[in-house]
């Protein structure tokens, strides 16, 4: 089993043991989805730019932001569970439609959509 799998496993579990399937629709797991993230945004705010890096070599900052990070991959992972997407291929996926829009030529150092 990899390590997705087991994770996966894992998380069922938890859920269950809780009984929280009946809260875990996708238009519910979209928003905790988007409020995890908003509280990882929290940790940066009020962060200059050129200090991020610095911040994240704080230890007390590091724990906090990876507790989000967690919060956002645990939320993500039971989404794609109740959806019935497979995180790993959509990625893949992703990437080659990525790989399209932003050809390695055009998009080298840029930030934005080639045209």
């Amino acid at each position: 089993m990899d390590q997705l799998e087991a994770v996966l496993k894992e998380l069922r579990e938890f859920v269950a043991e809780r009984d929280w399937e009946q809260f875990h629709d996708p238009k519910n797991l979209a928003m905790a989805i988007a409020s995890e993230a908003g509280e990882l945004l929290a940790e940066y705010r009020w962060v200059n730019n050129a200090d991020s890096l610095k911040y994240m070599a704080v230890e007390a900052n590091r724990n906090r932001v990876a507790t989000e990070v967690g919060d956002i991959g645990i939320t993500l992972l039971l989404f794609c569970e109740c959806a019935g997407l497979n995180l790993i291929d959509v990625i893949r996926r992703k990437l080659a439609i990525n790989r399209q829009n932003y050809p390695e030529t055009l998009s080298r150092g840029r930030p934005d959509r080639p045209k």
